[in-house]
């Protein structure tokens, strides 16, 4: 593979909003600043949801007004619903993401809302999205498996990717948010999305709670896919399954695609340095095996 793979850093957003450690303000703008110094294309910054949903991001105005937006870069932001919309074009964001779950008892206790009437929210979001020129991504939860209900059945992620896909999302994220997923269940179940979603419209998104996130990208890297979401210093984890740990970690990931030949455009001793202060800032160890090699040699 001589490719290029866009590594999506959702780290600011995904990462931050499950830590228990209080970020404050200025730290999550000098995140997203040198994360933007280390040659990312897409740095998710932050999400407009309630306050009382996510208090670690009640601050996303300011953040968003904060950092240095700089040209040739994406900095999407996650919304809930319209009034998660307006006050992010309200601060001036170009790019917005929705969610939903192809598990229905995830998606109601995630959102107290069905998929279909989570779908139906989406609705008048994409109308003005599409008339004010904002590019909307779409991410899909529990598609290998959900704390709830257990296996979740490929045709379920498949319905909700190609319907996010027909509403108008750009690109579709597939995440495991558990990680409770393994190389083939994950090469099968992108297959399928590909089969009704094209491939230049995926991203997958792993957590690593059993150590499988780098096999699952890499059989889904064979099945095509080259848009890959991570998080630097594997921050994050997921609130609704016990045990459940990070994000695979962005300086791993990139460390993986470029020893396979990858392009990513990223310096990964700049990425690395920022997972190990972002660790110390959170008051833990780098969740980065290659974090914690490149500082050594």
């Amino acid at each position: 593979m001589s490719d290029f793979v866009r590594v999506v850093e959702v780290g600011p957003r995904d990462g931050l909003q499950n830590e228990k450690v209080a970020v404050a303000t200025a730290d999550k703008i000098a995140l997203v600043d040198r994360l933007s110094a280390t040659g990312l294309r897409t740095i998710e910054a932050t999400s407009f949801v309630s306050p009382r949903w996510v208090p670690q991001l009640a601050d996303a105005a300011e953040v968003y007004a904060g950092i240095d937006r700089r040209p040739g870069i994406a900095y999407p932001v996650l919304v809930p619903n319209e009034q998660g919309y307006d006050r992010a074009r309200a601060a001036g964001v170009a790019e917005v993401a929705v969610f939903t779950a192809a598990s229905e008892a995830f998606n109601r206790a995630n959102t107290n809302a069905g998929i279909d009437e989570s779908i139906e929210r989406f609705r008048p979001i994409l109308a003005r999205a599409r008339a004010e020129g904002v590019k909307v991504r779409g991410y899909v939860s529990t598609v290998l498996g959900c704390p709830y209900q257990g296996e979740v059945a490929v045709q379920a992620v498949v319905d909700v990717a190609r319907r996010l896909h027909a509403l108008g999302c750009y690109e579709i994220s597939l995440g495991d948010t558990i990680g409770v997923g393994t190389p083939l269940k994950a090469r099968r179940m992108l297959a399928a999305v590909a089969a009704e979603v094209p491939m230049a419209a995926l991203a997958v998104h792993f957590h690593d709670t059993y150590g499988q996130a780098l096999a699952n990208i890499a059989a889904c890297l064979e099945e095509g896919v080259r848009v890959v979401d991570s998080a630097v210093s594997g921050a994050g984890g997921c609130p609704y399954a016990r045990g459940a740990s990070g994000n695979v970690a962005s300086e791993d990931v990139v460390y993986m695609l470029h020893g396979m030949g990858i392009d990513t455009g990223i310096d990964l001793q700049a990425l690395a340095a920022t997972g190990r202060w972002l660790a110390a800032l959170l008051g833990r160890e780098t969740g980065s095996k290659a974090g914690r090699a490149l500082a050594a040699t």
